[in-house]
């Protein structure tokens, strides 16, 4: 596959952005870890910073698709302190954007997390529950769900909408990380 100038000019720092994050993905003991509680000095931010670089590049020479957008949202991610001093509301408008630009079942769950995040639980769930039909099969929005339910202190919900994302879902770590969420509700 051969990119094209403008998506070669977003993969790169996409891919900066993105893969110094992976080192604290995973704890110690081998469970999954969310973004929101990694320990971000495990953060390659040397990476991070040729990546924000190479993002600003591509943004002053007017390239501005998916990839740029992508690379944007993983900077703003990784330029926060943390989790609760991200630019939410910035990640949902990118996310708004990329809807437009490369439209997807992944950018819409994404964008309905950060408006969550952003404005409000409810606000999210409301913009996922357009997709309930149409995603109903896709684990993924069983999980933002149960995320932003739980949130709000809906347990039962959060831990039925943990079930059913479980039940549909392969991956061992993300079972776990399932398995875990769904017992922490259970046991309040």
């Amino acid at each position: 596959m051969i990119l094209s100038a403008q998506s070669r000019a977003g993969c790169w720092p996409c891919c900066c952005c993105t893969i110094p994050a992976v080192a604290a993905r995973i704890n110690d003991s081998g469970a999954l870890v969310l973004l929101e509680d990694q320990n971000r000095s495990l953060w390659d931010q040397s990476a991070i910073g040729e990546g924000v670089a190479l993002l600003d590049s591509a943004f002053a020479l007017r390239a501005h698709g998916a990839y740029q957008i992508q690379a944007a949202i993983s900077a703003l991610h990784c330029k926060a302190a943390s989790s609760e001093a991200t630019d939410w509301k910035q990640i949902a408008a990118l996310y708004q954007v990329l809807l437009k630009v490369s439209p997807s079942a992944v950018v819409a769950i994404n964008r309905a997390v950060a408006v969550g995040m952003a404005y409000g639980c409810r606000e999210g769930l409301h913009i996922l529950l357009r997709f309930d039909t149409e995603l109903r099969e896709y684990y993924p929005y069983h999980a933002a769900r149960a995320d932003l339910l739980r949130r709000i202190g809906e347990t039962e919900a959060a831990a039925d909408a943990y079930a059913r994302a479980l039940a549909l879902c392969g991956n061992g770590l993300e079972r776990a990380y399932f398995e875990r969420r769904i017992q922490e509700l259970i046991q309040g």
